[in-house]
């Protein structure tokens, strides 16, 4: 998705409050922020802890397409807990004062975090699946060097470029509005053109998720129908569940915020309800326990 895309796709999911004036949000907002509080406040404790517990999965693996997009999936995480405190104060205070811009930039950390786990756990999946069906292709090796810099690219776009085009564009309105001491509420700022890009990206992010659950699932199936029961003592098989566990972890966290999104599209008025199904998204998280295994991590078990 290009820089465009993203913009028009961002802001419209982002607030805790009405497009309405401060008055008129104040008591939807009192509902939801006690909401916002303990969702964020959850996420941001135990997603530091599975964080320190996955930090050995850096220690030692192979640098396959696999264990490569598992490290940009927990720097991702990484970079997406940093922002959270800053949400945690704005809806405990109920007020911001660290400036509109900062505003916008945290704003989109969470959408950068949701897009950006989608694309690799998209990546993971279908590594997992292609290295299933074509057991004779071993998966391709990666020098570290080249990863690491392939991977330092992709950020420093992202970060890069999307702050800097959220900053430019966005929040027009609020400061028009003198609206400053209230941060997430961009609704006003979406157009027609917005609302058609981002039917068309919930729909994908939607059937994607779905499509590759099913497949991931009926990896495991064959699995077990060749196997019978003696198929859970098999490291391939363990490696496939953890696949499938990530597919479900997509499954609980994008696609009940993205059907939503397509009613909220044509109901701008719900941001609040919005914002707090945005806030579910982020308890993807806690995926990183899926890398402490039995026997391996999933990138050494990827490796192979």
């Amino acid at each position: 998705m290009d820089g465009t895309a993203y913009q028009t796709t961002m802001h419209p999911d982002l607030s805790p409050n009405s497009t309405g004036p401060p008055n008129s949000t104040a008591g939807p907002q009192m509902k939801c922020n006690p909401v916002l509080l303990g969702i964020y406040s959850v996420v941001f404790v135990s997603g530091l802890m599975c964080f320190s517990l996955a930090m050995h999965v850096l220690k030692s693996s192979t640098t396959t397409i696999t264990s490569i997009a598992v490290f940009n999936l927990i720097f991702t995480h990484f970079l997406f807990l940093l922002t959270v405190p800053f949400r945690i104060y704005y809806y405990s205070t109920h007020h911001w004062q660290l400036g509109l811009n900062t505003c916008k930039v945290i704003s989109s950390m969470i959408h950068v975090h949701m897009y950006m786990s989608f694309v690799f756990y998209v990546i993971i999946l279908i590594s997992r699946i292609w290295s299933f069906y074509r057991k004779t292709e071993i998966m391709p090796s990666i020098q570290r060097l080249h990863a690491l810099l392939v991977s330092a690219g992709v950020w420093v776009v992202v970060l890069v470029t999307f702050p800097c085009v959220v900053t430019l564009v966005y929040g027009k309105r609020a400061e028009d509005n003198n609206t400053t001491s209230q941060c997430f509420a961009f609704a006003e700022d979406i157009q027609s053109e917005a609302k058609v890009l981002n039917y068309i990206i919930s729909t994908v992010i939607i059937v994607t998720t779905a499509v590759l659950t099913i497949l991931q699932a009926n990896v495991l199936l064959v699995l077990y129908k060749r196997d019978g029961k003696k198929c859970t003592l098999q490291q391939d098989f363990s490696a496939q569940l953890k696949s499938l566990c990530f597919a479900l972890i997509m499954v609980a966290s994008f696609i009940p915020y993205h059907i939503f999104r397509l009613y909220y599209l044509e109901h701008l008025e719900l941001e609040n309800i919005n914002e707090v199904f945005l806030s579910l998204t982020t308890f993807n998280c806690l995926d990183m326990l899926t890398f402490l295994g039995r026997r391996t991590c999933f990138v050494c078990e990827a490796g192979r």
